[in-house]
């Protein structure tokens, strides 16, 4: 018996549905010293918002050190509640949220430093497999200007699609970032091909 080829699925937008869990934005409690505060908005190429997705980050401690087996410098630091992974979905008005600490500079595989930043991969409907892209700080001039990452991408105004800015802060917070993703048309996003 032959059968039909299986039909292509999108990504979403079920995800919304089972993959967040009530503290997901959280990689850290609000309050924890020296938490940061990300908020964006995911938008399509219409620059409508993308109210049913999901944005999942990945990222080191602030020593730079990632909780895995893998990293040869050991585990991170324990005693901040710091877990290296966030998940929040994103609202009618395509915004989300991820409360954090600032990850610390990585050593990259030449030998130099990658500038502090956060993995992020993106779930929506349309697409068929997530994709991924980085979040780095405005106000890691220097650190940015050296990072391999970034000085590969030789479009400017591309590689400002990476950079998080600072934003407005609630009444008592510090470190408030604004970081929007563009899933195409003109000022998309950088995504990498992982």
């Amino acid at each position: 018996m032959s059968r039909g080829l299986t039909p292509s699925q999108t990504v979403g937008p079920f995800l919304g549905m089972g993959l967040p869990w009530p503290d997901g934005p959280f990689v850290v409690a609000e309050g924890t010293p020296g938490a940061i505060t990300i908020t964006g908005r995911l938008t399509d190429g219409a620059g409508d918002p993308v109210p049913d997705g999901l944005i999942e980050t990945w990222q080191a401690d602030p020593a730079g050190r990632f909780d895995h087996p893998d990293d040869p410098r050991g585990a991170p630091a324990g005693g901040t509640g710091f877990r290296a992974f966030g998940r929040c979905p994103t609202g009618p008005d395509g915004r989300y949220r991820i409360i954090t600490l600032r990850p610390g500079a990585l050593p990259s595989p030449d030998g130099g430093t990658e500038a502090p930043h956060l993995d992020v991969s993106v779930f929506a409907r349309g697409l068929l497999d997530r994709v991924v892209t980085r979040i780095y700080f405005a106000d890691e001039a220097a650190a940015n200007a050296a990072d391999p990452v970034l000085a590969g991408i030789a479009d400017e105004d591309r590689r400002a699609t990476l950079i998080a800015t600072a934003a407005a802060a609630a009444a008592g917070a510090e470190g408030s970032y604004r970081f929007d993703i563009r899933l195409q048309g003109a000022g998309e996003t950088v995504f990498f091909d992982v």
